[in-house]
């Protein structure tokens, strides 16, 4: 059986992740010219990888981010089923004091195992699990697609790293991430994955690309 890997990466930098704003699946941003220089700078280190498919969550940030690969010809398809998580009536306000009290409160119910507990209007990461297993039941059935890069988005990351990795869920926020970092997966002979690079930002390091939130 052929070896799989999926370079796995976030997104860019938005202007909302520089100004502290929060950014869930609600919020429709563009990168802005850092987020650009660090896409390209990922390009520049990736570009000779063969990639048979890019997947991608359907926002633009996400889309964006991978634009230069799209643009080889390499085919791409976007699914809802990897955005962001929807941080409810908070996505698109921008992080108080008392929001980010109220978050990391949050935090704390799903690190306790409080798994359906959603912010107010939004998701809870039961709720995106859910979206995001048929995805991976397409990305795993196309065993002819040895080398495939997806972007998704922060804590969409955390949570859909639990399911390739088996790790339980309480355990999402053990997973660090930067904008345009990137996880490298590779299959393992149990059908499973595992982590060959973990929050790698070697491609921001070299251009001091990387994004001070």
């Amino acid at each position: 059986m052929a070896t799989k890997k999926i370079y796995l990466i976030r997104h860019g930098q938005t202007d909302y992740n520089l100004k502290g704003i929060v950014q869930g699946s609600k919020v429709n941003t563009s990168l802005n010219d850092l987020g650009r220089a660090q896409a390209n700078a990922f390009f520049e280190h990736y570009k000779e990888i063969a990639f048979d498919k890019i997947y991608t969550s359907i926002l633009n940030r996400s889309k964006e981010s991978v634009a230069q690969f799209v643009n080889l010809g390499i085919p791409h398809e976007a699914y809802e089923g990897l955005n962001e998580i929807s941080w409810g009536f908070r996505d698109g306000t921008e992080i108080t004091k008392q929001e980010d009290d109220y978050y990391f409160q949050v935090l704390k119910q799903w690190s306790a195992g409080n798994l359906d507990l959603k912010i107010e209007g939004g998701e809870s990461p039961l709720d995106v699990i859910e979206r995001q297993k048929p995805v991976i039941e397409i990305i795993n059935s196309r065993t002819e697609e040895e080398n495939i890069l997806v972007c998704m988005h922060g804590r969409a990351i955390r949570i859909i790293l639990c399911l390739l990795l088996n790790k339980p869920l309480v355990e999402m926020d053990s997973f660090s991430h930067e904008n345009l970092c990137l996880y490298l997966l590779e299959s393992d002979e149990n059908g499973g994955y595992k982590v060959l690079k973990y929050n790698d930002v070697t491609h921001l390091i070299e251009q001091n690309l990387r994004s001070a939130k």
